[in-house]
């Protein structure tokens, strides 16, 4: 499951519990939108570059045109999919389109997901564009895609409409300044006008508070040598002990991205004196994936420069906190 997150996505996921449990499932979150890589260079651990779903897209499709994989978009309005087929059997005539299915609009929880799911597996498709837009894609693709089994699922937004030719995109010099939120604004005034200020009032108090507790770091940790990570694993769980500072830095250490079929995680956090939003990143990845596998990720001796860290970003309720490892594994052998 793949998404391509902008600013609305940021904004939206402050109050929406379900979009950001969709964002954190997603196997790859890619940024759609400049204001995130400038956000990402602020903070401290720069994003190489944006990667718009808009752009991807049709390298995708042209790709599943040469190796021979099958694609469905689904959603959309009738008459876009209808000229956006069109449009994709001109420019990609050998390409395999499984299917293309714009369902009755209704809210999320009214739509009748059995029947669509079973298009999509009767299509035996190998690409699943989804184009609902935000946040209902994502919440979509999070409650069907393991049923699905599609290999790939990735929310596109309004790229089909581009597709189309029914919305067009800025010029590519707007596109590398990041600006094409103008562009579009100027095309959509009304409805993407008051959606950017609303996004940037609630995004920019956020970006602040977490530039100002990375700009502090604790006094402790000031002039102290960094201690190095460390896992361990047994049968029923992993143990990663977390070094003084989790910041990039230390995220890019090749040892935390193993992740053992262990059901629960402890992460054993008491020397960390710092985190980023880099090291949350990869934090939160363990407690997903003991989510998914039945288990329960611990967080141990947090102190409170990490839990406020965590409290920013809405991400401590995703950790069971414990005091001790002790504690963490009485808990899992009661």
């Amino acid at each position: 499951m793949i998404a391509t997150a902008n600013l609305d996505f940021l904004a939206l996921v402050q109050e929406d519990d379900q979009l950001q449990q969709a964002l954190i499932e997603s196997d790859l979150v890619l940024a759609d939108g400049m204001p995130l890589i400038w956000m990402s260079k602020l903070l401290g651990d720069p994003l190489p570059e944006r990667v718009a779903g808009s752009d991807m897209v049709p390298r995708m499709l042209g790709l599943a045109e040469a190796k021979g994989y099958r694609i469905f978009f689904l959603g959309g309005k009738e008459e876009v999919i209808h000229a956006a087929e069109q449009n994709i059997r001109k420019k990609w005539p050998e390409l395999q389109i499984a299917g293309m299915y714009s369902p009755p609009f209704a809210p999320l929880e009214q739509m009748d997901h059995a029947s669509i799911c079973q298009r999509i597996k009767e299509s035996q498709t190998d690409l699943l564009f989804v184009s609902f837009g935000c946040p209902k894609q994502e919440k979509w693709m999070a409650m069907n895609f393991r049923e699905l089994g599609v290999p790939v699922s990735i929310g596109v937004g309004a790229t089909i409409d581009f597709l189309a030719g029914t919305v067009k995109r800025a010029p590519v010099w707007m596109r590398k300044t990041g600006l094409e939120w103008v562009y579009r604004t100027c095309q959509e005034p009304k409805r993407l006008a008051k959606r950017y200020w609303k996004d940037i009032c609630v995004v920019l108090p956020g970006l602040f508070k977490q530039y100002k507790n990375y700009k502090e770091p604790s006094p402790n940790s000031i002039n102290q040598p960094s201690t190095t990570s460390k896992i361990d694993v047994t049968s029923t769980h992993q143990v990663i002990t977390l070094p003084s500072r989790m910041d990039a830095l230390a995220a890019r250490d090749e040892s935390l991205w193993t992740q053992s079929s262990s059901k629960h995680v402890i992460i054993d956090a008491q020397s960390t004196e710092f985190i980023d939003s880099t090291g949350t990143g990869k934090i939160i990845r363990f407690a997903r994936g003991a989510q998914e596998l039945g288990g329960t990720c611990f967080l141990v001796g947090a102190q409170q420069s990490v839990l406020k860290s965590l409290e920013m970003m809405r991400l401590r309720s995703k950790f069971v906190e414990a005091n001790s490892l002790q504690e963490a594994l009485n808990q899992i052998n009661s």
